[in-house]
């Protein structure tokens, strides 16, 4: 049997088998009417007309009703390089400092930083006071992170296109204070934590200078080198010394020998040569001579006792004591001492005596010397002893002293180059767009809002229209349950 017949026959029921009247209402409720049925018309058309109201109504007097809004956008970028500084210290090193690129950490990003920073409250009220506003007036900032780059792109909206403009520089301007104002704090509590640090290191070196100053006052010594030079000086004096005694002892020798060649000390020596060298006296010598002579030739000729041996013997005596008078007198020699001297004519040992008595001099001369230089040797060897524990404490305090110096040194200039990092937590940030000028509204959207309208409409229409062909499409869907209710019915 075709699905037409079976319509007909469906339609054609007897009157025993249909439905009350209120069933076939909620049915035709249900499953709609004929297509061809225009008594359904109106229907349709108030529904559309209260849809139709329902969608426009709030586009109308959102758009009717809503400010202008205006946004003003600009955008920052982060480079991606490092900072570094150097400072080279005379005689102590160098110092450096160096601050690595804000990307260079994969468990921070300066980005993210600088993005949950500009849309901190302080940054927030701060441009809102510089434009003599309340935060909540002034708006939230929208911030973006452009991905795989460094830029931050934030837009800011206004009532108007200068104030959009004006909230954006405010922002951007309470932005970089706030940046500079973190910097600085850093730096000062850098500073800070440093300073007690540095403070020790002082105490340390002027507490190392104190007693090294203590230890010279006590013991006269200035400085190792000082020591050192002791020490190379006692040892040149203690050679000297012995080269000087060696050559006291030659001397001596040779004065020696001569005392025992000639028979003469070095004294009487000496006033032998000056007895000699004087005209007066050699006269009386040469009369004590000649009168020696006489004395001789009367003894040869006559006794004793004979009176020209006694007169030549009186003279003999007279000129001899004038000799000893006249030596005594240039000499300063006694009686007993000239009583050894030969005061007869030098003849050739006068090289002889001149050899001792210069010998006796340069032998008086080096004893000299070698007893100065043998007190200096003992003064230095006792002073060279008393200063060994102090040197060698010296030293350590000089040492201790250079190495708390260059410390001290040091932190100072690594305190004063991590003044010049000022980009280490906080990367340098640079303006890539300006805040802009917007020449046109951001909201309300006029467009999209008619728009979502338009499309709202359509989709009522497209609604009503599969209402008012629901009945072919439902009698479609239920033609094989049509066919067996008729065989029931039949049967």
């Amino acid at each position: 049997m075709k699905p037409d017949q079976t319509r007909r026959r469906i339609l054609r029921v007897p009157p025993l088998v249909r439905l009350p009247f209120r069933q076939l209402s909620i049915a035709r409720l249900l499953r709609g009417g004929r297509l061809s049925d225009g008594g359904r018309l109106p229907r349709y058309a108030g529904i559309f007309a209260i849809g139709a109201a329902c969608i426009w109504a709030p586009i109308y007097g959102y758009l009717t009703t809503a400010p202008l809004r205006y946004t003003s956008g600009f955008s920052l970028i982060l480079p991606g390089s490092g900072a570094s500084a150097s400072v080279n210290l005379d005689s102590i090193g160098q110092a450096s400092s160096y601050a690595n690129s804000p990307f260079a950490s994969s468990s921070v990003s300066p980005t993210e930083t600088y993005k949950r920073l500009l849309a901190a409250e302080r940054i927030v009220a701060a441009a809102a006071s510089s434009l003599s506003m309340r935060s909540r007036d002034f708006g939230q900032p929208r911030v973006e992170l452009v991905d795989q780059t460094s830029l931050i792109h934030v837009s800011i909206a206004g009532g108007a296109p200068e104030d959009a403009q004006a909230r954006g520089e405010a922002l951007l301007a309470s932005f970089f204070a706030e940046i500079e104002a973190l910097r600085t704090d850093e730096a000062q509590m850098r500073e800070t934590s440093a300073g007690t640090a540095i403070a020790e290191y002082r105490n340390s070196v002027l507490a190392t200078r104190e007693e090294i100053s203590r230890l010279q006052r006590e013991n006269g010594l200035i400085s190792t080198v000082q020591y050192e030079s002791l020490v190379a000086e006692t040892d040149t004096l203690a050679q000297r010394v012995r080269d000087m005694g060696v050559q006291l002892e030659e001397k001596t020798s040779a004065v020696r020998a001569l005392e025992t060649s000639l028979g003469l000390n070095p004294r009487l020596a000496a006033a032998a040569l000056r007895l000699h060298a004087d005209i007066e006296f050699a006269a009386l010598v040469k009369e004590m001579s000649e009168r020696a002579a006489e004395l001789s030739q009367a003894r040869s000729r006559y006794g004793e006792n004979h009176p020209e041996v006694l007169s030549a013997r009186d003279g003999h005596e007279a000129a001899r004591i004038e000799a000893l008078r006249r030596a005594m007198t240039l000499t300063g020699l006694t009686s007993d001492d000239l009583a050894a001297l030969d005061l007869s004519h030098v003849g050739s040992r006068a090289a002889l005596l001149s050899d001792l008595v210069t010998f006796e001099a340069q032998r008086a001369g080096l004893a000299a010397e070698h007893r100065a230089l043998t007190a200096r040797l003992d003064a230095a060897e006792t002073r060279r002893v008393e200063l060994i524990e102090p040197a060698a404490r010296l030293e350590d305090l000089q040492r201790d002293f250079a190495v708390a110096e260059a410390v001290f040194a040091s932190a100072m200039a690594r305190t004063q180059t991590t003044k010049t990092d000022l980009y280490a937590s906080y990367p340098l940030v640079q303006v890539l767009e300006d805040p802009s000028l917007p020449t046109e509204p951001t909201s309300p959207k006029r467009k999209l809002a008619v728009a979502a309208g338009i499309a709202a409409t359509f989709f009522l229409l497209v609604g009503l229209f599969l209402g008012w062909i629901r009945r072919p499409l439902i009698d479609r869907l239920l033609a094989p349950g049509a066919d067996a209710t008729v065989l029931m019915a039949a049967e």
